[in-house]
């Protein structure tokens, strides 16, 4: 019964974490979706723990143990793969804005040439 009640404690810190990061504005919501989710089903699964042990057993895991770790894993790997995403979208924005500023810098050049 501890673990359980340890499991709910830690997953609602962290999603009520997360919102707080929103709230102040450290963290889009964008970037904080995959966490709330994540989070969320924590709870949920802390919650109504019994729906964990069906789910392990319906997708063939042994020990709902197992199964936790594996959807950790999983959710960990979605995670990374969307912050990736993220990253290389900023990385083609600053591309952009480095090329525009660029030619902004090469215009003023020539306006200063000007006679």
């Amino acid at each position: 019964m501890s673990i359980r009640l340890l499991a709910l404690g830690i997953s609602l810190v962290i999603f009520l974490f997360v919102v707080d990061l929103v709230r102040r504005r450290k963290l889009t919501f964008k970037y904080a979706l995959g966490w709330l989710f994540t989070a969320g089903a924590a709870v949920f699964f802390a919650v109504f723990h019994r729906l964990l042990f069906a789910c392990a057993a319906l997708l063939g895991f042994e020990l709902p143990s197992n199964f936790i770790f594996f959807a950790l894993l999983c959710a960990f790997v979605f995670l990374s793969l969307l912050l990736t995403v993220f990253l290389c979208q900023q990385n083609e924005r600053n591309d952009a804005m480095a090329q525009k500023i660029a030619i902004l810098e090469f215009e003023l050049r020539e306006l200063k040439n000007k006679p």
